[in-house]
């Protein structure tokens, strides 16, 4: 079975009560890119980004951005 790294946006501003423009603003990665990884419009992220989101959110452990799951081919 396949591997695929998912971003888990939308867990996150769940858990942290916040809107996808308060994490943007918080995070500074743009509103868009935050949306469209959200949606699975965009399966691809800068590190950078997941290291100033996990600093908006003050969270130690980059799992709680991304994760790996098994896909069907």
């Amino acid at each position: 079975m396949a591997k695929k790294v998912i971003v888990k946006i939308s867990e996150l501003t769940k858990t942290h009560k916040i809107s996808l423009r308060e994490l943007s603003r918080l995070s500074d990665v743009r509103h868009a890119a935050l949306s469209e990884l959200a949606n699975g419009k965009r399966e691809n992220i800068n590190f950078s980004h997941i290291v100033r989101i996990a600093e908006a959110l003050e969270l130690q452990d980059i799992r709680e951005i991304i994760d790996m799951v098994e896909v069907d081919e």
